[in-house]
């Protein structure tokens, strides 16, 4: 029995599915002892610029050196200021987004109660849309408007509605259609809802992408009605899908954005609520937390979006994700017609559930006996999920990809 089976609570899970006991890490590789597992997981997405990304480390060591603020509760420090600044200027004002910045506590799920707590507040209203297929997070609230077993802990608080997400455009009429009729039928005997909580790409749903016309109606439908537009982009935010925010490609703005992990920088914990400023309506400490605006995550997170001063990274995302098309095209469909794909950006999805149950959890632990980190999800965990590093070299993307397909080639054709 190791230490961790005779200490530590049934509660763990990732350590189930990668049974290894990693030692250090760098770039987009984890390592155990003398093995290197290439990282296709990159922390649930909160680590797109890599391990101990070297820019982001030094700014980090610089600053401990310096004895700088570790603890500051919410005071105004040096190193807030400076991310405020930098976030305001390379992030919001290119894209004329006026936004107000709030710092909550450091998961992405707090982000989400948050969220929800704002949108209650600014309509006097109690109901919240979500999808089917959805995950915001593990806590009451979070876990109210998340589409999986834990909704049934929903209580009186939670006044949620659960809409059909469309897995195609052709199917996108019908959830607004759903919608129009809730927001206009003053017979239902049920409030108009004080908002909508969408992710634009359901990376636990099985990475499904949303139609981009479909975003920008479902807004337009949101602000028709007076409903908050809400977009969890704690997942694929921080340039995921081969913009900033995965909400650009639609030319929409949201009343109100989640965003964690990636904005962390360094794998870091900071979760960050952005809301127009019409929605300001917080009294001082509504919604504190000793933990908000964790310093060393704040000169992380500045350090890390020197990378969107220009669009470099983001053309290399959008490049990779065609890079990603072509090998499944012509090396992974050919081994079985039946295995399906859709993403954007750097997150992808390889759907078995055509081949059959299982079959994708097998192909994940084969990935693994080859050397690369890959997780599964979706309905029965049917998809093979590609969640790797954004900074990642071609050759790695290729070496990733190419075990995927052998070990694909294992499991069906042995």
């Amino acid at each position: 029995m190791t230490t961790e089976e005779r200490l530590e609570s049934n509660v763990r899970y990732y350590c189930r599915k990668f049974p290894a006991r990693f030692d250090r890490a760098k770039g987009c590789y984890l390592f155990a002892g003398d093995k290197s597992y290439l990282d296709f997981f990159s922390g649930a997405g909160a680590l797109n610029y890599g391990h101990n990304n070297e820019s982001i480390k030094q700014k980090l060591i610089e600053y401990i050196q310096n004895d700088g603020i570790i603890q500051s509760l919410d005071l105004d420090t040096v190193a807030t200021e400076n991310f405020l600044r930098s976030f305001s200027e390379i992030v919001l004002q290119p894209r004329e987004l006026d936004y107000k910045i709030m710092f909550c506590g450091p998961t992405g799920t707090n982000a989400v109660e948050a969220a929800l707590k704002l949108a209650k507040k600014v309509t006097g209203r109690n109901g919240v849309v979500a999808f089917s297929g959805s995950f915001h997070g593990m806590t009451a609230g979070s876990m109210a408007v998340s589409w999986s077993r834990y909704k049934q802990l929903q209580g009186a608080d939670f006044d949620v509605t659960f809409a059909p997400y469309p897995f195609s455009p052709d199917d996108a009429s019908d959830s607004l259609g759903y919608l129009k009729n809730a927001f206009s039928d003053d017979k239902s005997g049920k409030q108009r809802p004080a908002a909508v909580i969408l992710e634009t790409v359901q990376a636990e749903g099985g990475v499904i992408v949303s139609d981009s016309k479909w975003l920008f109606d479902l807004a337009s439908l949101c602000k028709e009605y007076g409903v908050l537009l809400i977009v969890d982009d704690v997942q694929v935010g921080c340039g995921r899908t081969g913009n900033f925010f995965s909400f650009e490609r639609a030319g929409i703005v949201p009343d109100i954005v989640a965003l964690a992990k990636s904005i962390g920088g360094y794998g870091l914990p900071l979760s960050l609520l952005l809301f127009k400023p019409g929605c300001d309506l917080w009294r001082p400490g509504e919604h504190n937390g000793t933990f908000r605006a964790t310093q060393l995550s704040v000169v992380a997170a500045t350090a890390a979006l020197e990378y969107y001063k220009n669009d470099d990274l983001m053309k290399k995302v959008r490049e990779d994700c065609l890079f990603i098309e072509r090998f499944f095209d012509e090396e992974i469909a050919p081994v079985d017609p039946r295995i399906s794909r859709r993403g954007i950006g750097l997150i992808h999805g390889l759907d078995f559930s055509a081949v059959g149950e299982g079959v994708a959890e097998r192909v994940r632990a084969e990935c693994f006996l080859r050397g690369l980190v890959i997780e599964t999800s979706g309905r029965r965990s049917s998809v093979l999920k590609l969640l790797p590093p954004l900074v990642i070299e071609k050759e790695e993307l290729r070496r990733g990809l190419t075990i995927i397909r052998d070990s694909i080639k294992q499991i069906l054709i042995g």
